[in-house]
């Protein structure tokens, strides 16, 4: 089993930042949030931030606070066999537990973190699902409330701040595949 390189943080911190530039280093990406769009498109709904949350809750009221751990768990798993993975958007304490309890030492969490101010200048610029400072408030507080996304992000082996350049991550991603001994 390779290692699998969760990456979590709250949003608009840059998570898929580090997870793209973990899949150019040459690991397979499994994207979360993957699941929120494919269930959109299967129910016809537009993609916007309300169905989006809509739908990310739908899913855990019916498959509990783990759905999307065990929707790809089998995807995962898979992946692991072959490659290192990153996976982009794990959540809540649910999913990592389930995870962590299938893969054990070979997942490995690392948080992406900067100010709120930040993440919130950011996700007011970003193209792709734009958010203003009152969606990004009320995404934050539904995240942790009805998700339980701080778990993950309070329980990670290592921190990154997204402070920074691209660069200043990048190093510190690097210092982290170092001391776990990731070899690509």
């Amino acid at each position: 089993m390779h290692k699998v390189f969760a990456i979590v943080g709250m949003c608009g911190v840059g998570k898929s930042v580090i997870s793209e530039y973990l899949e150019k280093k040459g690991m397979s990406k499994i994207y979360f949030g993957g699941v929120t769009m494919e269930k959109l498109k299967e129910a016809s709904l537009e993609v916007t931030p309300e169905n989006e949350r809509i739908m990310r809750e739908k899913l855990r009221n019916e498959l509990g606070m783990g759905a999307y751990a065990k929707i790809l768990l089998p995807r995962i798993c898979e992946c692991a066999s072959k490659n290192d993975t990153v996976l982009d958007g794990l959540y809540s304490w649910e999913e990592l537990k389930i995870i962590k309890e299938e893969l054990n030492d070979n997942l490995i969490v690392i948080a992406i973190v900067v100010d709120k101010k930040i993440r919130y200048e950011r996700l007011s610029k970003r193209h792709h699902r734009p958010l203003n400072q009152e969606e990004a408030q009320k995404r934050d507080i539904t995240e942790i409330e009805n998700i339980m996304k701080a778990g993950p992000i309070a329980y990670a082996d290592y921190y990154v701040s997204s402070r920074g350049t691209f660069q200043d991550m990048y190093d510190r991603i690097d210092e982290i595949l170092k001391e776990v001994s990731y070899e690509h």
